[in-house]
């Protein structure tokens, strides 16, 4: 008998065991951020660029803001858009308030794509708020970017056109009086 007893003992050792790390491993976020090092957000330079305290330029994997400071890009969107340059920047601007309120002075966890940087130097990445965020799908299920696909970089593809579509469905954001247009 008392040999049974320690037997269920430890089968409920066990059992409890297993449902701890069983919830403790659950992500209690949408997004769920990978380990890794924190770092500062120093300054928001756009929509979907951002300068770290350490010095290095991070653009932000799969989403492309409107243009907010006069730049070859810039030209090219009013173009495909045919959309004046002001009303990109002012949507431009739009994008990097919200971003800036997102992320700027605050710290995030990077994971790097498969193509780590661009032509440009910038650290390619997704970047996670301390609290879970994940900023690139946030800037998108609020509206304030579109999806911007660019192979090998293509992990989280599908959520972000999901996110998209939803956010324009509902007129989040930068989609609420039909400025953001959807690139051609």
């Amino acid at each position: 008998m008392k040999k049974e007893i320690k037997n269920l003992q430890i089968v409920a050792v066990i059992i409890a065991s297993v449902i701890y790390l069983g919830i403790k491993n659950l992500p209690f976020s949408n997004h769920a951020a990978p380990k890794g090092e924190y770092y500062y957000v120093e300054r928001v330079v756009d929509g979907d660029t951002f300068k770290l305290s350490d010095g290095r330029r991070v653009r932000l994997i799969g989403v492309d803001t409107p243009e907010y400071h006069y730049s070859e890009k810039l030209l090219r969107d009013s173009r495909r858009n045919h959309q004046d340059m002001k009303s990109i920047q002012a949507m431009g601007r739009k994008a990097y308030d919200f971003t800036r309120h997102l992320c700027e002075g605050k710290k995030v966890r990077l994971e790097e794509g498969v193509k780590g940087q661009d032509r440009y130097g910038r650290l390619l990445v997704y970047a996670y708020l301390e609290d879970g965020t994940f900023v690139n799908a946030r800037i998108l299920e609020e509206g304030y970017g579109q999806v911007m696909t660019v192979p090998p970089n293509v992990k989280h593809a599908d959520m972000f056109l999901k996110l998209q579509r939803r956010s324009r469905e509902e007129g989040k954001g930068l989609w609420a009086n039909g400025e953001l247009k959807l690139a051609e």
